[in-house]
Formats: C-alpha cells, structure tokens, sequence
C-alpha cells in the first residue's frame, strides 16, 4: 500500500518539527513547558534527532 504524497508530506514535515523541538528541550535550549521531563536529558536530544531525520527522509520522498 502506498502513502499519498500529500500525507506522507505532512507526516514528515511533522516529525521534523517535534523532532527539532525533542532536540532543543534534550539540550536545554527551549525550556518550554517548565514541568517538562525532556528538559537538558541528552537522551531526548539523541530521539529528537533521530525523529528529524525520519521526518526530512519522508519529506524528501514526499517530493520525489
């Protein structure tokens, strides 16, 4: 079964965006919100871009 580029599109552009934000609240650049359990955890840095990069390879394959 195959995605519609249009979904497949928005799943990515998606998972860029929290990826992005996984990645600044894991290095503790975005303190947002405050009772936050991702904030300055590497970890969640290391998920974070782990998900960016899935969201910019759906993103690519959405525009091929």
């Amino acid at each position: 079964m195959r995605i519609p580029r249009a979904l497949l599109l928005i799943i990515g552009l998606v998972a860029l965006a929290l990826g992005l934000l996984f990645i600044g609240q894991g290095l503790g650049i975005i303190l947002w919100p405050a009772s936050s359990f991702m904030l300055q955890e590497r970890e969640w840095a290391v998920r974070g871009a782990l998900l960016a990069l899935a969201g910019a390879v759906a993103i690519w394959r959405a525009r091929r």
